[in-house]
């Protein structure tokens, strides 16, 4: 950047030694990792469970297309069935679409709630509703609240539990979603994003890793000049507010997060098998979905995993089939697999969805449009029954036919299964009680 000064290996002094800070006592959606640390520290006093379960959100933004996925029409008229054509899976009598033959292999590993749907088919209102439970109230624009009016699933397992160790207990890959953070719970709560996409050949996690070529001596003498640099900083801290004396103590801890060999396994993709990362795909939802394994094995509680793209307004079945579709049936079968393998699935919960479905009815650009009314969401691990299917939608899959669910219901089940009591109640800074899930039930015959 012009003007600023660097050393020969191209970081920048100043961004060096205040790296992760310049958000530390301002708003933000999400929290850089001194801050989040001291967060960290204050939430893990009080955890609320020993369990050792995790929960994956693989979040497709746009809306995926349920009815060519997970819940075909081969019986619909043309103009509701589309192109594809439904395939067997590993489990007798459950068939998805013919473009997910890696996934169909893995449907022991997971369920599917066909009768799920609700009342919102916009973007933002819609990615609020799933990823928190809670409808927005009127008038709510995601792009002017980054931090949404409920806490979302992460922020909550993260205020619930606490953290495990040294990482954080809640992580958005490759970025935080606009109403993926903690709202009135506060910077404890919030999650910690990472900011870079995995995929990329020079992928690093600024904030936990120093550039690979950055000698770890040189960390420890910029913590030196960092410690000269804050010591009036800490006097006037001292005399005006014993509290913030702990800023430097979590400052020191992101410091020794840096040069330690746990977190360097933990977020350093580099490391993984190449074939392992061929397997689940050299892109951007594949590299992610690692990711969020990498992370759930080194503790991390709730991981976020987000993709665009899939608004298939137009050329539907086209996008579908040649480019989004080959990339989640790579990610999200060697996910399962893979947490399989490594034992992680008892106490990995994952979770698939986008924020609706698609119109049943084909529109006149061959595409499909927003569709809130009646969708599939998949489920598997962390104590979830693979290989069901639970209820059904109508004929050309508009709504459920029975036993419908929503949001609340969602909510309900990922927080009942990760430990955490769906009826307890949060505080806002008003002192006005708020219920964690907003009347939601357990949905029946996935445990």
């Amino acid at each position: 950047m012009k003007g600023t000064v660097g050393f020969c290996d191209g970081v920048a002094r100043r961004d060096f030694i205040r790296v992760g800070c310049a958000s530390l006592f301002g708003p933000a959606a999400y929290w850089s990792l001194p801050s989040l640390l001291g967060s960290a520290a204050r939430a893990g006093e009080n955890p609320g469970s020993a369990d050792a379960r995790s929960l994956i959100v693989v979040f497709l933004r746009g809306g995926l297309s349920t009815i060519d996925t997970w819940d075909l029409k081969p019986n619909a008229p043309a103009e509701f069935r589309g192109e594809f054509q439904p395939i067997a899976t590993n489990v007798a009598g459950i068939e998805i679409g013919e473009h997910l033959p890696r996934i169909a292999l893995q449907m022991d590993k997971f369920s599917l709630v066909r009768s799920f749907g609700h009342r919102n088919s916009d973007h933002g209102p819609a990615d609020h509703y799933m990823l928190t439970g809670y409808h927005p109230l009127a008038g709510f624009n995601p792009g002017l609240s980054p931090n949404n009016q409920r806490p979302s699933h992460g922020s909550i397992i993260a205020r619930q539990l606490g953290p495990r160790g040294s990482v954080p207990a809640y992580v958005c890959v490759p970025d935080v979603h606009p109403s993926g953070g903690a709202a009135y719970l506060g910077p404890a709560s919030a999650p910690f994003s990472i900011n870079a996409d995995p995929n990329d050949p020079g992928f690093t996690v600024r904030d936990v890793l120093p550039p690979l070529e950055l000698d770890p001596h040189r960390v420890e003498n910029r913590q030196a000049l960092l410690a000269r640099v804050d010591r009036f900083q800490r006097t006037a801290e001292s005399r005006a507010n014993r509290g913030a004396k702990s800023v430097s103590v979590f400052r020191e801890r992101a410091f020794q997060l840096m040069t330690s060999a746990e977190a360097k396994r933990a977020f350093d993709i580099h490391q993984e098998d190449s074939r392992l990362r061929d397997e689940y795909g050299r892109n951007s939802l594949g590299q992610s979905c690692l990711m969020a394994r990498r992370l759930v094995e080194a503790g991390v509680r709730c991981v976020t995993v987000q993709h665009v793209d899939w608004d298939t307004h137009e050329a539907n079945f086209t996008h579908l089939r040649r480019d989004l579709l080959p990339m989640l049936d790579g990610a999200m079968a060697t996910l399962f697999r893979d947490l399989s393998d490594r034992g992680l699935l008892d106490n990995t919960l994952v979770l698939v969805t986008g924020e609706f479905g698609r119109t049943p009815r084909i529109n006149n650009n061959a595409g499909r449009d927003h569709w809130g009314p009646g969708f599939t969401v998949a489920l598997g691990g962390g104590g979830i029954q693979g290989g069901r299917v639970i209820g059904r939608s109508d004929a050309r899959a508009e709504k459920p036919a029975d036993d419908p669910y929503g949001p609340e219901d969602l909510a309900a089940t990922v927080h009942r299964l990760l430990g955490i009591d769906p009826d307890g109640e949060f505080y806002t800074p008003e002192g006005r009680p708020v219920k964690i899930v907003n009347d939601g039930r357990m949905i029946r015959g996935l445990t």
